[in-house]
C-alpha cells in the first residue's frame, strides 16, 4: 500500500504554477536565514563545547543532544493547537522565535553544570518546538498544492544558507578570540534578535475565523486517516534509528583526529550539499512523488553509515560522508513536510505538522540517548556497525511497504 495519497503525485496544475514561490515564502526564509545563523553558531560549536571542552562521556553528550532535540515534542501540538484555535500563526512563531533568542543569553551563564545547561537547551528547543509547525503551516498556506515541494524546497535553501553562514561565523569568533564560546553566544543573541524583527515586520499571517473546538485531542484525531498516520508513523521508525547530526561530526572528528579549531566547520559540507540539492530536489519531488524521494534520501545516507564504519578512509571519507548527509536533508526536510501538507485540512494544517514533526522529535531523542549509550559502553565502531545495520533494516523494509 503506498503511504501518501493521490494527492502526493497527482496534483492539478493551476494558474499559478508557473511562479517559483510567494512573496510570504520569501519573507519566512528570510527569518529562518537570520535564525539559522544564530541556531547553527551554536549547534557548531556545542559537541566541542561539551565532550572536548567540558569533558562530557558520549552518554552524557547523547543525554543532553537527546533532550534538545526531543524536548519540543512536549510544546508542538499544544503551540500547534492554539495557533490553529486563535488562528494566528505568525504570532505562535513569533512567540517560539522569541523564547529561542533569550536562551541564547542563558548559555553564558550555564557554565559546565550539565544541568544548568539542559535547562538551557530546553528553553532554546522549546522556542523551536513553537514556532517550527506555524512556519511550515505558513508556507504550506502561501503555496499552490502543486507547489509545495518547491516551496519547501526554497525555503530550506533559505534556511541552509544561514546554516552554512553559522558555522562560518563560529569559526572565525573562535579562531580570532581563543577559547571565545561567550563571544559566539553574544553574537548568536543579536542574529536570533534581528530574525524576530524580520517575521514581524515582513511576514503576513493567513488567518481565518477562530476555531474554538480545536484541541489536542483533535489533532490527534487527524492519525484517523490511514495516509497521513502511515506518513507519520514511518517517520518516527526512521528516526529511531538515525544518528544524529553531532554524533556523525563527533565520528568524522574521532576517525580524521581533525583540529578541534576546525570542528565547527564540519556542518559546512553538509549545509553546501543541502544547499545546493533543496531547490532541484524539491522539484522533482513535485513530479516524482514526495514519498519516494524522502525514501531516496534515506538511501543516500545509508551510503554515509557504511562509510563510518571504515569501508574509506581519508579525504574520501569526509566527503563521501557529508555528501551523503547533505543529500538526505535535501530528499527528507522540506519533502516530508510537503508530502503530508496535503493530508491534512487547512485550517488544522498547523496541528498536523505539529503531530508529525512530534513523532520525529521525540524519535531524534531516543536514538541520540542510546547511541549514546552504545558508544560509552561498546566503544565508537561497535555502536556504528549496530546502528548502520539497524538503519539499514528498516530503511529496505520502508521501501518495501512504500511499494505496496
Amino acid at each position: 500500500m503506498y503511504i501518501a495519497s493521490a494527492r502526493d503525485t497527482e496534483l492539478p496544475r493551476t494558474e499559478h504554477s508557473g511562479r517559483i514561490v510567494s512573496a510570504n515564502v520569501i519573507a519566512l526564509g528570510a527569518v529562518s536565514l537570520v535564525t539559522d545563523i544564530s541556531s547553527e553558531m551554536v549547534t557548531a560549536i556545542l559537541p566541542l563545547y561539551l565532550v572536548l571542552g567540558l569533558g562530557f562521556s558520549p552518554l552524557q553528550f547523547g543525554i543532553l543532544d537527546g533532550l534538545y532535540s526531543g524536548v519540543t515534542a512536549f510544546v508542538r501540538i499544544i503551540g500547534g493547537t492554539f495557533a490553529d484555535r486563535w488562528q494566528r500563526r505568525k504570532l505562535m512563531a513569533g512567540i517560539g522565535y522569541g523564547i529561542s533568542a533569550l536562551a541564547k543569553l542563558g548559555l553564558m551563564g550555564a557554565g559546565g553544570s550539565a544541568s544548568t545547561l539542559g535547562v538551557v537547551l530546553a528553553a532554546d528547543r522549546t522556542g523551536k518546538g513553537l514556532r517550527t509547525a506555524p512556519r511550515d503551516a505558513l508556507i504550506s498556506l502561501s503555496s499552490t498544492p502543486d507547489t509545495l515541494g518547491r516551496a519547501f524546497g526554497v525555503h530550506r535553501a533559505m534556511d541552509t544558507i544561514g546554516a552554512l553562514l553559522g558555522p562560518l561565523v563560529a569559526f572565525v569568533l573562535l579562531w580570532t578570540v581563543a577559547d571565545g564560546y561567550d563571544v559566539v553566544f553574544v553574537v548568536s543573541f543579536c542574529f536570533a534578535v534581528l530574525g524576530v524583527l524580520l517575521l514581524v515586520l515582513f511576514v503576513h499571517d493567513h488567518s481565518g475565523p477562530a476555531k474554538q473546538r480545536i484541541s489536542p485531542r483533535v489533532a490527534f484525531g487527524l492519525l484517523r486517516n490511514n495516509d497521513f498516520r502511515r506518513v507519520c508513523s514511518w517517520a518516527v521508525v526512521l528516526g529511531l534509528v538515525t544518528v544524529g547530526d553531532s554524533f556523525v561530526y563527533l565520528l568524522l572528528q574521532s576517525r580524521l583526529d581533525i583540529e578541534p579549531a576546525y570542528f565547527a566547520m564540519l556542518p559546512l559540507g553538509t549545509a553546501a550539499v543541502y544547499l545546493t540539492l533543496a531547490v532541484p530536489v524539491g522539484r522533482i519531488a513535485d513530479r516524482l512523488g514526495r514519498w519516494k524521494m524522502f525514501l531516496i534520501g534515506h538511501v543516500l545516507l545509508l551510503g554515509g553509515y557504511v562509510a563510518l564504519i571504515g569501508a574509506v578512509d581519508g579525504v574520501f571519507l569526509l566527503c563521501l560522508t557529508l555528501l551523503a548527509h547533505g543529500a538526505f536533508y535535501a530528499c527528507t526536510d522540506g519533502v516530508l513536510m510537503a508530502a503530508a501538507c496535503p493530508l491534512v485540512p487547512s485550517e488544522l494544517r498547523t496541528s498536523g505538522m505539529a503531530l508529525l514533526q512530534t513523532g520525529q522529535a521525540v524519535a531524534k531523542m531516543i536514538s541520540a540517548v542510546f547511541f549514546g549509550l552504545a558508544w560509552t559502553v561498546w566503544g565508537m565502531q561497535a555502536a556504528v556497525i549496530t546502528a548502520t545495520v539497524a538503519f539499514g533494516t528498516v530503511v529496505a523494509l520502508a521501501c518495501v511497504r512504500g511499494k505496496r
